[in-house]
């Protein structure tokens, strides 16, 4: 079976990524790519971040799922470490990906006030760029250290909060979708714009005691003002409840589309 996730090797995808498959797992550098190649064909799984404790969603991630057809089979919630690594203890550059640099924003102004820094596809890319240059540090997981002797860890777990953690799911073939799980991924795009239209998208789901756990709007890239909804919901849909109330969203959507991503079930995973 083979998994894709961002790469190259050593990034916190990758170490998600583990969890799924020990090997046959390979890289690319952008998520919408990552799902493509699921929906192709190309891959049989994909792992990618869809959301982070501090930083909030990936939104990349969120669109990819709009574009492509495929099912969502697996959560996978892993704490976030971050180290800063160098070859050295002055440098005059860190550079990791955004959200990274997001994450320690904080200890960074307390430890480095005024430091250049630079945004990478993924922290295992910064750790490339402090190895081939001592004067760039990275963020990325201390163990990232041990991969080549080069590099120090000049200072750990330096997240501005200990309760930093990435959610990521695992994406597969939209026929392998399953209504078994403990919670369910779906987007809405109801083409209408009208006073309450989100209270009545979400009105089923109270009435029915059914927990939503995320809601979030995306644009449609149809036009200004118009949205993409995407919920996940404490339930999963083998159960009636959950049925009853995404046919009472079809019908509120029927001028735009429902898609189920599935139901799953999610495990914590330290490393």
């Amino acid at each position: 079976m083979t998994t894709i996730t961002l790469g190259p090797s050593g990034t916190y995808s990758h170490r998600a990524a583990q969890a799924v498959a020990d090997d046959d797992i390979t890289f690319t550098e952008s998520v919408t790519a990552i799902v493509e190649a699921v929906a192709d064909g190309e891959a049989d799984r994909g792992v990618v971040p869809v959301e982070n404790s501090i930083e909030g969603s990936v939104t990349e991630s969120l669109d990819a799922f709009s574009t492509y057809d495929i099912a969502v089979v697996r959560e996978i919630i892993t704490p976030i470490r971050h180290a800063l690594l160098a070859q050295r203890e002055s440098f005059d550059l860190v550079a990791s990906h955004a959200q990274a640099l997001a994450q320690c924003r904080g200890w960074l102004d307390e430890h480095y006030p005024g430091i250049d820094v630079e945004a990478v596809t993924s922290t295992a890319r910064g750790v490339e760029r402090a190895r081939e240059d001592p004067s760039v540090a990275a963020i990325g997981h201390p163990a990232n250290a041990t991969d080549g002797a080069e590099l120090d860890v000049l200072a750990e777990d330096i997240q501005d909060r200990s309760s930093n953690a990435t959610r990521f799911v695992v994406v597969a073939p939209v026929d392998e979708r399953s209504d078994a799980g403990s919670k369910t991924s779906f987007i809405v795009y109801p083409n209408a714009d009208y006073p309450g239209l989100l209270l009545e998208l979400l009105q089923p789901f109270a009435d029915r005691d059914i927990n939503l756990t995320r809601v979030e709007s995306r644009p449609s890239g149809e036009r200004l003002g118009d949205y993409v909804f995407h919920i996940d919901i404490a339930a999963g849909l083998y159960e009636d409840r959950t049925q009853d109330a995404l046919e009472d969203i079809e019908a509120i959507a029927e001028n735009g589309w429902v898609r189920r991503l599935g139901s799953y079930d999610s495990e914590t995973v330290i490393n």
